[in-house]
């Protein structure tokens, strides 16, 4: 009787125990999917935030202007100064820093007060509007008349005081001077004025 008894208070306490167990591991899934549901609901709102942000980005970052195969040309008093010529140009006007872009090179013709001209070429370039610099990257080019070449990979241009300058490798061919190679140059639009950073030394003399 008492064996009975005592089997059968086990039986029940396993059952209670097992009861309880059951209780606990549905309680456990129960907030295991809360907290994956809470998890995806954060996720969600984090992509949503990121996509806003994207949006911001992409909205502050697309051109509020673009234009193919341009010509633009820069007068003075009358006379032409300059000819800019792009195959396209992208307009950053709305942005903090407003910049014009031009993604597939550009040809700059300038012209000096005899209008002699020297010919600048590059894979790409920025105008930075405010400050009337240009940013000319990828094998730039700047050619006289006199047949002078300067070869570089990076050159800024002040279009106010009309000068050239880098801190990059360059290379200067002068037909009467010969060529010579270096690091560092600022220069006049003419190639007329001319200081040198680091020069590594004449390639080559002219005879």
């Amino acid at each position: 009787m008492i064996n009975g008894l005592l089997k059968g208070n086990i039986i029940n306490d396993l059952r209670i125990i097992i009861e309880l167990m059951f209780m606990k591991l549905k309680k456990n899934i129960l907030l295991s999917y809360f907290v994956l549901g809470l998890l995806g609901m954060l996720v969600f709102g984090c992509q949503s935030n990121f996509k806003e942000v994207q949006k911001i980005n992409f909205s502050e970052f697309s051109p509020t202007g673009e234009a193919d195969s341009l010509t633009l040309k820069y007068t003075d008093s009358g006379k032409i100064k300059a000819i800019l010529v792009c195959s396209k140009m992208l307009d950053y006007a709305s942005v903090e820093y407003p910049f014009t872009e031009f993604p597939k090179g550009i040809l700059v013709t300038l012209y000096d007060n005899k209008a002699k001209k020297t010919f600048v070429r590059s894979d790409f370039a920025t105008s930075f509007k405010g400050t009337d610099v240009i940013d000319l990257n990828g094998n730039v080019t700047i050619t006289t008349e006199q047949g002078q070449i300067l070869r570089t990979d990076q050159m800024y241009y002040d279009q106010k005081n009309e000068w050239f300058y880098t801190d990059k490798i360059f290379t200067l061919t002068d037909p009467f001077k010969g060529s010579t190679a270096g690091q560092g140059i600022d220069f006049d639009k003419d190639l007329k004025v001319i200081n040198y950073q680091k020069v590594s030394g004449v390639i080559d003399e002219a005879e």
